[in-house]
């Protein structure tokens, strides 16, 4: 999958399939996450798909007790607040997930540099499947 030409094939399709890409740019070496089919470095167009390990740790987060309804639907509330988080990825992009595995109503156990492992979450089924991105301490 490394050096792929960036074409018409989805992030979102991707990541249903349980792979994390990003775009590099071949001009200048920048890799983005989620993917960019510009670099904002160089202006290059001629972006490609990479494949990132998934591995990374959490750079920082957030604990939200008042959600979209679709996670107010999965039992997340004021009394179940949910972790959205920055994990830095091995490869040095940034991207911003959903933080599984750790509690929400106690931000004080949640620590900055815990070594995290991408995870994909399934939501619905048929034509209304969602995968959402995540990661989970390692």
């Amino acid at each position: 999958m490394e050096g792929r030409p960036f074409n018409d094939i989805s992030y979102e399709r991707f990541l249903s399939e349980g792979k994390l890409m990003g775009s590099r740019c071949p001009k200048c070496g920048v890799l983005f996450v989620p993917p960019r089919s510009i670099c904002i470095k160089c202006y290059g167009t001629e972006m490609e798909w990479v494949e990132m390990k998934g591995k990374g740790k959490l750079a920082a987060f957030t604990c939200i007790a008042i959600g979209p309804p679709f996670m107010i639907k999965e039992g997340y509330d004021r009394k179940h607040p949910y972790v959205s988080g920055v994990v830095e990825l091995e490869e040095g992009v940034r991207v911003v997930a959903r933080i599984e595995g750790v509690d929400g109503s106690k931000p004080e156990t949640i620590k900055i540099g815990t070594p995290l492992q991408v995870e994909f979450l399934h939501r619905g089924e048929g034509e209304n499947s969602t995968t959402f991105l995540a990661f989970r301490p390692s």
